[in-house]
């Protein structure tokens, strides 16, 4: 999957709001926490770190986030559900590093991800990524279990 990825849009965030996983992924729905819908959808808080994610025909496929911290650079990121689970999430991952390596420059990249998504967490790992630390966090109207998980900038290293 060749992405071309660009500076998020109001029409695009209003787009991803309206995206609807399948349960349990339905987690990761914007929707399911209002602080988390009320980020996507300010524009003031996308500039220079919401970027939307596009395949080759022009379609809408994903987003990132980039936070930078220090040297280093937090990321989130999400493919439209109707892709997850179809083997494209670590081409997903590594174009959204490519693209953040390029703009940003950091020294390490570091992610947060659910521990029940198994799935994403194996996607990561064969990105690079490696389990620093796992703690409590408050969203979606509970307290939940997240792993931190870090790798490199450069491709390839450890």
């Amino acid at each position: 999957m060749k992405l071309s990825i660009r500076q998020m849009t109001q029409s695009d965030a209003e787009t991803i709001a309206g995206w609807h996983y399948e349960p349990p992924y339905s987690f990761y729905d914007a929707t399911a926490d209002a602080d988390d819908l009320r980020l996507l959808l300010d524009a003031g808080t996308r500039e220079g770190r919401s970027f939307s994610a596009f395949a080759d025909a022009g379609e809408l496929v994903g987003f990132f986030e980039y936070k930078p911290d220090g040297d280093e650079m937090e990321i989130g990121l999400g493919l439209r559900p109707d892709l997850t689970g179809r083997g494209l999430g670590r081409e997903f991952v590594d174009a959204g590093l490519a693209y953040g390596r390029e703009r940003f420059r950091p020294t390490r990249f570091r992610l947060a991800v659910a521990t029940f998504n198994e799935r994403a967490i194996r996607v990561y790992e064969r990105a690079g990524f490696e389990r620093v630390r796992e703690y409590d966090h408050e969203t979606n109207g509970g307290r939940h279990r997240f792993l931190e998980m870090a790798g490199p900038a450069e491709p390839g290293v450890r």
